[in-house]
């Protein structure tokens, strides 16, 4: 697909922030036309940094390098790993936080933080990060944002990127884009500089373990690793010779899919006995692998032979990286941007996004063409609309100086933002997950709410889900031990508003039944109103009906049958199963405008007061062990008896047409019958 440069230019770019749109996320739609266009100056600065999704040009850094102070150490112990980022005190009091979250042990946890606290005012960077998140989520220490903003911009200062992760977003939800931007420019090129992928890969989403209010069962069960049985019966498949199955399977190894923990040899491994059965998606993955030099010694020449065997089998994503190889000489006879542009055209030719954005970036800088700012900028935003994750980086960038796009720092910060919640750090979600599988909801919710403090929106509602749901179980540590019900649901209240303003719509909809039942908070209804409107921005059906009701009976909001009709209208246009209640509800109106001041309005008024008591005399009288048992006696005893003495009032003799069916007598017959002896 190739773009003009000529004419007005509409793109529209989706940006998906890794979400799973089909529940919560609305997809946000930027749309460029020639204003936004600048003709860009020749500023060298712009794609100096990883200009190539390819591959990298130096050995990859391992994950303790780009991330000082992970917690990898905790889930993935390497004992070949020279990289000592951290205090062992950090690493000893990190590992109590997480034994006393999974085994509800508060004075452990109490010791841990304690330990911690003593590392960070010596100076520890990470253990200054970890007080932070303590000070921040008020576990065994009272809850302050002061104290937890000091901790985290002294851990900042010192190299830790979670806590810059933090820091960032609590300047973007301030609206403060110039402090947040230039943190998340930085962290953003960290996450650049670990992407593994050769060319665009199956997004790795953190994982939502809830659908609304209920768990959700089917991403769950498709996460289990090596214990999910679709797996185990793929694994069989490809020990009993399936090339397919084989591709599949060192796929899931490769990008670390489907629960599974990246694992490059076993990838290679896999991919190499496909080959060897004539898979040709393989071919294209084992030149990644020999270029990049994961799980096996680099070997550019091996890279290219692979490369070009898997073009000539019609894979055009590999002309990619033969462009790639011309351009740096790795594995050929020496640079040649000519070959290079020519490969990259093909992959355009044929739809691949890396495509796209290598030949923004020879646009960019002038590499074996003429430098054509505005060229690259419309090749990036056709590999950005394909999702790829680096075209979002570059045009962050533009965004951010202004070269090639007008400068937005707003629109800068959201794009880096993207790009830096795929960095090494998103690992958290990974371990979260693993660990709620097993039934570890305590160390999950730390996890958890560890992402929810760096922005994640996903384990921002995981993290509330769980305290809603498992209550106590949740092993939720407050000021003094164990969450009292009051700061478990403050807790839960503070992620799901959080959520609700990173577009979670059904955040934003129990925010306002918190606010009007008066769950964990004070009644009020002028919140709820403000958080259904909220929810209803981002067309929630439920949320426009919490409307109407609220304009029906004024509560929160000015009494007005118009506009209560009109939200009742929208949230059936919105949402087709809403039309029963919606159907109730103008039947309301109908009485209430029709038969205002009457006993049947004063009735139906009263419906809402009257229901839950009638539940729970229902729960607690009806469906009482003891009364329920003598209940359900009552009514088969008395099902018992009708049925005999319906058969009692019946006389049937054999007919002798119809031999086996019975037929019943009238008066008659049966008064002549009654003559002869027994």
């Amino acid at each position: 697909m190739r773009i003009s440069g000529y004419g007005i230019v509409v793109l529209s770019v989706i940006i998906f922030y890794y979400l799973d749109r089909s529940v919560h996320a609305r997809p946000v739609v930027l749309v460029l036309s020639n204003d936004d266009l600048n003709s860009g100056g020749d500023d060298p600065g712009v794609g100096d940094s990883s200009d190539f999704d390819e591959f990298g040009e130096s050995e990859p850094k391992s994950e303790e390098e780009l991330d000082p102070g992970s917690w990898r150490r905790m889930f993935e112990p390497d004992d070949d790993s020279t990289v000592e980022a951290a205090s062992p005190q950090y690493y000893s009091g990190l590992h109590k936080i997480l034994s006393a979250a999974s085994e509800g042990n508060d004075r452990l946890m109490e010791e841990a933080v304690d330990e911690i606290e003593a590392a960070s005012s010596s100076g520890d960077p990470h253990s200054q990060s970890l007080m932070g998140f303590v000070y921040g989520t008020g576990m065994m220490r009272e809850k302050s944002k002061s104290k937890s903003f000091l901790h985290h911009n002294f851990a900042a200062e010192g190299g830790n990127m979670q806590s810059k992760m933090t820091l960032a977003f609590t300047y973007l939800r301030q609206d403060m884009h110039d402090k947040a931007v230039k943190l998340y420019a930085e962290l953003a090129e960290t996450a650049v500089n670990s992407f593994l992928i050769s060319k665009d890969s199956p997004v790795v989403e953190p994982t939502r373990i809830h659908s609304g209010t209920e768990e959700n069962k089917g991403a769950l069960r498709k996460s289990r690793g090596e214990e999910d049985e679709d797996f185990q019966i793929l694994e069989y498949q490809a020990q009993k010779g399936n090339a397919a199955a084989m591709y599949k399977i060192g796929l899931f190894y490769y990008f670390g899919l489907r629960g599974l923990r990246r694992d490059h040899t076993k990838a290679l491994h896999w991919f190499s006995k496909a080959v060897e059965k004539g898979e040709p998606r393989s071919m294209e993955l084992l030149g990644e692998i020999y270029a990049r030099g994961a799980g096996v010694e680099r070997n550019y020449t091996k890279a290219l032979e692979w490369l070009t065997l898997a073009a000539k089998e019609g894979l055009y994503s590999a002309f990619n990286g033969i462009g790639y190889l011309y351009v740096k000489g790795y594995g050929v006879e020496k640079k040649n941007y000519t070959k290079a542009k020519e490969y990259f055209e093909k992959a355009v030719d044929n739809e691949d996004p890396s495509g796209h954005y290598n030949l923004g970036v020879l646009y960019l800088k002038g590499i074996g063409v003429k430098r054509d700012v505005r060229q690259a900028t419309k090749y990036f935003f056709v590999a950005a609309n394909a999702g790829q994750p680096k075209a979002f980086y570059q045009l962050a960038k533009m965004f951010h100086t202004g070269v090639g796009l007008k400068k937005n720092l707003e629109m800068a910060t959201s794009f880096y933002k993207l790009v830096a919640e795929r960095g090494p750090w998103s690992s958290l979600s990974r371990w979260a997950l693993e660990a709620y599988l097993k039934g570890d909801v305590g160390k999950a919710l730390i996890l958890y709410s560890r992402m929810a403090e760096m922005g994640y929106e996903v384990a921002q509602s995981n993290a509330a889900w769980i305290l809603d749901k498992y209550g106590e179980r949740s092993m939720c540590m407050g000021v003094s031990g164990f969450c009292t019900d009051k700061e478990r649901h403050e807790r839960a209240h503070s992620l799901w508003w959080r959520a609700s303003e990173q577009g979670n719509e059904h955040a934003a909809l129990l925010i306002g039944d918190a606010y009007y039942y008066g769950r964990g908070t004070e009644r009020d209804y002028v919140r709820a109103a403000e958080a259904y409107m909220h929810a209803k921005s981002q067309s929630n059906a439920q949320a426009m009906f919490n409307l109407g009701y609220m304009h029906e009976h004024g509560q929160g909001l000015p009494f007005d049958l118009h506009l209560a009709k009109r939200y009742y209208d929208q949230a059936l246009q919105s949402d087709a199963a809403a039309k029963l209640p919606v159907t109730l509800a103008l039947a309301s109106l109908w009485l209430r405008r029709n038969y205002a001041d009457t006993f049947l309005v004063r009735v139906v008024d009263s419906l809402p007061e009257v229901y839950p008591k009638v539940e729970a005399w229902i729960e607690n009288v009806v469906f009482d062990e003891g009364n329920a048992t003598i209940l359900t006696l009552f009514v088969c005893l008395i099902t018992i008896l009708y049925l005999r003495e319906r058969q009692r009032r019946q006389v049937v003799v054999p007919d002798p047409v119809g031999g086996d069916v019975a037929q019943p007598l009238d008066a008659e017959v049966a008064q002549h019958l009654a003559a002869f002896p027994r």
